[in-house]
């Protein structure tokens, strides 16, 4: 089968075919348009994925700022974009994901690629999003968000938006804040950490009844014509959150502060032939200090000296920019892309006790990541065709990545790496079709699995690691008719060089290993009358390990949530005005990598009720509930990936989801 791949890329070059007007491929894309207006309980735009497509789960990790997974893969297996900037987290322990640096309520639209589909972003290995957040306008126009939860949830954004033919600008400011949640038990997050984690990790008297966390947000945008042909894209996006609690892991973010820059510059028909010139220059940074400051001060003691280090500090920066060129052109009935793709992430972070850098148990300091510079340099392809009832489109991509460390023990490293794929569509009518992928792509070990090194100083990353391959096919049918419509996937991924951490081990923890992943997704929309629609989405997947670790019997793979499936039944009772019903439901989580801290989960179901009622086209007034029942449960699990609290039974503290949860939500629109 890997030798299949390449070989069928190679003989697809030689298809030509007469002229037939292009459609767009969909094979390993999803697009999802309305995240803003169904982020009504929070601005965490992990949560809103999860509940909209099939192929994400959700890492719960907080009250905000959760991570996602794009068929079982996370961290750098999959990459995100924000208007094309490449969007990094500082936290080794994901405690800002790169979904976190941007508000669902700032978006316009998000794309979900599953599988090694896109040529044009650095790391897309298995998957990624392309954010795409909202444009400015020439109309003048204005919203107004106000939203009241239960635990003190409240938010307030705005946005306004307005110009002429010349230029165009959008500000918008969001503000949320919450007290933690209580789970089905009734337990807030300091809660669940006191029944749970030894006293050490609990928090101090004093902050357990402090707010979850604090979060502002502003994007500013202008979009200049200069001809009718030509324009400059200008946009600036800063977050700022503040006292963020991670209830099972050992720190919290004292805060995380983010900046993202963009500067555009997009050239229409420049001949017949020469469609589209895009040069885009982009920066991305992050300040995120991680502290036990509201703890009970677990303590690391010199045992030399005897000297006791409270207060203990994870202080870590990231930076990344980039700069893109890409060229779209019409060759007699081909579209052709090209492109140059260079891009610049610097990975810092340093250890502190008692608010003092580590200098009297380690003289020198101690980094935990060690100026870590990844340097990667592109260049890409893409090629799109139709042929009567056949759509084809094939790209490749060559990167250049040089890797290197502050450490001046340790190596350069440098890699080499070949990304491709093919999609096929067959369209048997209008109304239905079938389509193919097949693909391969790469991804680089960061700086974290590299040079990680332990607060005792011990090197937890594995320095000689290999990139990562993903090899992998796709399949799937789609119909779409007036009365419903009907999608089915299935995917088989091989997965050569996986990095994967081993659980008890302190130096070089992090190893290749070969895997597989495969699935199938499942999603459906029926519309029984002219008010009543029925929307249903199922994921399945199982991962496993070609051979099992080192002294290690398991071979299921770690991440792979079970068979999940959600429902809703709309009933728009008015123009505008819909008022939902929705189950959510989870098998028992049993294919777990107990050897590496996975647990069985008990299987779930919930239901939550909304209704949305239009006073006019101004005003939109939405009530809520969530988790109807009040049940107690967990959808994340403890993959040792994660650095969580061990209770001293020796077992890993799950983090229970919310509770019920009653919202309401207030929109104003001129």
């Amino acid at each position: 089968m890997k030798r299949i791949i390449p070989l069928s890329l190679i003989a697809i070059t030689s298809i030509y075919a007469a002229e037939v007007e292009l459609a767009p491929i969909d094979v390993q894309s999803t697009v999802i348009t309305e995240v803003a207006e169904n982020a009504q309980t929070s601005v965490d735009l992990a949560q809103a994925l999860n509940n909209s497509v099939p192929s994400i789960d959700m890492s719960r990790r907080s009250a905000i700022a959760n991570d996602i997974f794009i068929r079982g893969q996370k961290r750098d297996n999959i990459s995100v974009e924000v208007d094309g900037t490449k969007v990094c987290g500082a936290c080794p322990n994901r405690m800002d994901p790169p979904t976190s640096h941007i508000l669902a309520s700032q978006i316009d639209e998000v794309e979900i690629i599953e599988g090694p589909y896109d040529i044009e972003t650095f790391g897309t290995m298995s998957g990624g999003l392309k954010i795409k957040t909202k444009k400015p306008t020439k109309e003048l126009k204005g919203e107004l968000n106000l939203g009241l939860g239960q635990w003190g949830y409240n938010k307030v954004g705005a946005s306004v938006s307005g110009g002429n033919d010349y230029i165009r600008v959008l500000v918008s400011g969001t503000y949320e804040t919450s007290d933690q949640y209580e789970d089905g038990n009734g337990d807030t997050l300091a809660e669940q950490t006191k029944n749970k984690a030894p006293m050490g990790n609990q928090y101090q008297e004093k902050y357990e009844d402090m707010s979850a966390y604090t979060k502002k947000s502003v994007m500013a945008k202008a979009f200049v014509n200069f001809t009718q042909d030509q324009e400059l894209r200008l946009s600036y996006t800063a977050n700022r959150s503040d006292d963020i609690l991670y209830p099972n892991a050992p720190m919290d973010a004292l805060y995380d502060d983010s900046n993202i820059y963009s500067v555009e510059y997009n050239v229409k028909d420049l001949t017949d032939s020469y469609r589209n010139l895009n040069i885009q220059y982009y920066k991305s940074d992050v300040d995120h200090p991680m502290g036990t400051d509201y703890r009970m001060a677990p303590t690391l003691t010199n045992p030399d000296t005897n000297t006791t280090y409270p207060r203990m500090k994870n202080w870590l920066t990231t930076d990344m920019q980039g700069l893109k060129i890409k060229n779209t052109f019409d060759i007699s009935t081909y579209e052709l892309t090209v492109g140059l793709d260079g891009s610049e992430r610097k990975w810092d972070g340093h250890y502190e006790w008692n608010d003092m850098p580590a200098m009297k148990m380690f003289p020198n300091g101690l980094k935990s990541i060690d100026d870590a510079v990844t340097t990667n340099m592109s260049v890409f392809a893409k090629l799109d065709k139709s042929y009567g009832a056949f759509e084809f489109s094939m790209g490749a991509r060559f990167d250049s990545t040089e890797i290197e460390n502050g450490n001046p023990d340790l190596d350069t490293n440098d890699y080499t790496g070949i990304n491709a794929n093919l999609m096929t569509t067959y369209n048997f009518s209008k109304e239905h079709k079938m389509f193919v992928g097949i693909g391969q792509a790469n991804r680089v070990p960061d700086g974290r699995e590299l040079y990680f090194t332990g607060s005792k100083g011990n090197m937890v990353g594995t320095p000689d690691l290999d990139q990562v391959t993903n090899q992998e096919i796709d399949l799937g049918y789609e119909i779409h008719s007036a009365m419903f419509k009907f999608k089915a996937k299935a995917f088989y991924s091989m997965l050569s060089n996986y990095i994967y951490i081993q659980k008890g081990v302190s130096t070089n923890a992090f190893q290749n290993i070969d895997a597989t992943i495969y699935g199938t997704e499942l999603s459906a929309s029926f519309y029984l009358s002219d008010d009543i629609t029925f929307d249903s989405g199922l994921s399945y997947k199982r991962g496993e390990k070609d051979e099992a670790l080192e002294g290690q019997t398991d071979k299921d793979l770690a991440d792979i949530a079970p068979l999940r499936a959600n429902m809703a039944l709309n009933y728009e009772y008015m123009n505008n005005s819909v008022a939902t019903i929705e189950m959510m439901v989870s098998e028992d989580w049993t294919n777990i990598d107990s050897d590496n801290g996975e647990q069985e989960l008990a299987g779930w179901g919930i239901v939550n009720l909304k209704a949305k009622h239009a006073f006019s086209k101004m005003f939109d007034l939405t009530l809520g509930v969530n988790n109807v029942g009040d049940k107690t449960y967990a959808q994340s699990n403890t993959y040792a990936d994660l650095t969580l609290i061990t209770s001293g039974t020796g077992d890993v503290m799950l983090l229970n989801e919310p509770g019920r949860y009653f919202y309401t939500n207030l929109d104003i629109k001129f």
